[in-house]
Protein backbone atom coordinates (compact mmCIF):
# COMPACT_ATOMS: atom_id res chain seq x y z
CA UNK A 1 0.00 0.00 0.00
CA UNK A 2 1.28 3.60 -0.64
CA UNK A 3 0.85 6.27 1.85
CA UNK A 4 1.48 9.04 0.01
CA UNK A 5 -1.11 8.01 -2.70
CA UNK A 6 -3.63 10.43 -3.60
CA UNK A 7 -7.20 9.34 -2.55
CA UNK A 8 -9.10 12.74 -3.95
CA UNK A 9 -7.79 12.76 -7.09
CA UNK A 10 -6.36 15.93 -6.76
CA UNK A 11 -3.72 17.09 -9.05
CA UNK A 12 -0.20 16.36 -8.00
CA UNK A 13 2.34 18.76 -7.27
CA UNK A 14 4.04 20.03 -10.03
CA UNK A 15 7.87 21.05 -9.12
CA UNK A 16 9.96 22.89 -11.64
CA UNK A 17 13.37 21.52 -12.51
CA UNK A 18 16.48 23.59 -10.63
CA UNK A 19 18.47 25.57 -13.17
CA UNK A 20 22.01 25.88 -11.21
CA UNK A 21 23.69 27.69 -13.36
CA UNK A 22 21.03 30.82 -13.98
CA UNK A 23 20.50 30.26 -10.44
CA UNK A 24 23.87 30.96 -8.87
CA UNK A 25 24.25 33.58 -12.10
CA UNK A 26 21.19 35.31 -10.12
CA UNK A 27 22.61 35.15 -7.11
CA UNK A 28 25.71 36.86 -8.09
CA UNK A 29 24.25 40.00 -10.25
CA UNK A 30 22.92 43.15 -8.71
CA UNK A 31 21.34 43.70 -12.04
CA UNK A 32 18.70 40.84 -13.25
CA UNK A 33 19.35 42.15 -16.95
CA UNK A 34 22.37 40.32 -18.21
CA UNK A 35 21.01 37.03 -16.37
CA UNK A 36 17.44 37.18 -18.16
CA UNK A 37 19.16 37.90 -21.80
CA UNK A 38 21.61 34.97 -21.28
CA UNK A 39 18.89 32.23 -19.47
CA UNK A 40 15.25 33.91 -20.97
CA UNK A 41 13.65 30.66 -19.77
CA UNK A 42 13.75 31.74 -15.95
CA UNK A 43 11.74 33.37 -14.50
CA UNK A 44 13.38 34.74 -11.49
CA UNK A 45 15.37 36.95 -13.55
CA UNK A 46 12.02 38.23 -14.98
CA UNK A 47 10.25 38.42 -11.60
CA UNK A 48 13.99 40.30 -10.06
CA UNK A 49 13.20 42.60 -12.78
CA UNK A 50 9.82 43.09 -12.27
CA UNK A 51 9.92 43.77 -8.77
CA UNK A 52 12.55 46.26 -9.23
CA UNK A 53 10.58 48.18 -12.04
CA UNK A 54 7.82 48.22 -9.41
CA UNK A 55 9.98 49.58 -6.98
CA UNK A 56 10.86 52.09 -9.29
CA UNK A 57 7.51 53.12 -9.56
CA UNK A 58 7.57 51.77 -13.33
CA UNK A 59 4.40 49.22 -13.46
CA UNK A 60 3.95 49.26 -17.40
CA UNK A 61 7.92 48.12 -17.46
CA UNK A 62 7.16 45.75 -14.62
CA UNK A 63 4.11 44.34 -16.42
CA UNK A 64 6.12 43.04 -19.27
CA UNK A 65 8.78 41.68 -17.22
CA UNK A 66 6.61 39.89 -14.92
CA UNK A 67 4.18 38.91 -18.16
CA UNK A 68 7.45 37.43 -19.73
CA UNK A 69 8.33 35.49 -16.67
CA UNK A 70 4.70 34.10 -15.86
CA UNK A 71 4.31 32.94 -19.74
CA UNK A 72 7.91 31.50 -19.14
CA UNK A 73 7.18 29.82 -16.12
CA UNK A 74 4.08 28.61 -17.87
CA UNK A 75 5.86 27.04 -20.00
CA UNK A 76 7.78 25.25 -17.77
CA UNK A 77 4.83 24.10 -15.68
CA UNK A 78 3.70 22.55 -18.96
CA UNK A 79 6.91 20.52 -19.72
CA UNK A 80 6.78 19.15 -15.82
CA UNK A 81 3.42 17.74 -16.54
CA UNK A 82 0.94 20.70 -15.14
CA UNK A 83 -2.47 20.37 -16.25
CA UNK A 84 -3.91 23.59 -16.18
CA UNK A 85 -4.22 23.62 -12.21
CA UNK A 86 -2.80 21.81 -8.85
CA UNK A 87 -0.06 23.09 -6.48
CA UNK A 88 2.55 24.55 -7.54
CA UNK A 89 4.66 24.62 -3.92
CA UNK A 90 6.33 27.89 -3.21
CA UNK A 91 8.89 25.73 -0.72
CA UNK A 92 10.11 23.93 -3.77
CA UNK A 93 12.34 26.55 -4.83
CA UNK A 94 12.65 26.30 -8.29
CA UNK A 95 8.61 27.18 -8.44
CA UNK A 96 9.19 30.50 -6.33
CA UNK A 97 10.49 32.25 -10.13
CA UNK A 98 6.94 31.77 -11.31
CA UNK A 99 5.27 32.01 -8.32
CA UNK A 100 7.20 35.99 -7.78
CA UNK A 101 6.47 36.63 -11.68
CA UNK A 102 2.63 35.77 -10.99
CA UNK A 103 2.43 38.08 -8.08
CA UNK A 104 4.13 40.70 -9.68
CA UNK A 105 2.10 40.23 -13.03
CA UNK A 106 -0.85 41.13 -10.77
CA UNK A 107 0.34 44.20 -8.59
CA UNK A 108 1.40 45.35 -12.21
CA UNK A 109 -1.59 45.03 -13.47
CA UNK A 110 -3.45 46.68 -10.53
CA UNK A 111 -1.30 49.79 -10.85
CA UNK A 112 -2.12 50.18 -14.50
CA UNK A 113 -5.88 49.72 -14.22
CA UNK A 114 -6.09 46.20 -15.23
CA UNK A 115 -8.08 45.06 -12.05
CA UNK A 116 -9.88 41.99 -13.73
CA UNK A 117 -6.37 40.86 -14.62
CA UNK A 118 -5.01 41.68 -11.16
CA UNK A 119 -7.53 39.58 -9.77
CA UNK A 120 -7.02 36.80 -11.92
CA UNK A 121 -3.58 36.92 -10.82
CA UNK A 122 -4.12 36.75 -7.29
CA UNK A 123 -6.46 34.42 -7.25
CA UNK A 124 -4.37 31.82 -9.75
CA UNK A 125 -1.80 32.21 -6.70
CA UNK A 126 -3.46 31.34 -3.49
CA UNK A 127 -4.76 28.35 -5.68
CA UNK A 128 -1.72 27.62 -6.74
CA UNK A 129 0.36 28.02 -3.34
CA UNK A 130 -1.00 29.60 -0.31
CA UNK A 131 2.67 29.60 1.30
CA UNK A 132 3.47 31.96 -1.31
CA UNK A 133 0.61 34.01 -1.40
CA UNK A 134 0.88 34.32 2.41
CA UNK A 135 4.87 35.41 1.71
CA UNK A 136 4.69 37.62 -0.76
CA UNK A 137 1.63 39.53 0.39
CA UNK A 138 3.20 39.97 4.24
Amino acid sequence: MNLHQNLLNEPPETRLIDDPEAREALAASEDPTPVAGRFPGYSAAWARLAENALAAGEPVTAYAYARTGYHRGLDQLRRSGWKGHGPVPWEHEPNQGFLRALHALGKAAEQIGETAEAERCATFLRDSSAEADKVLNS
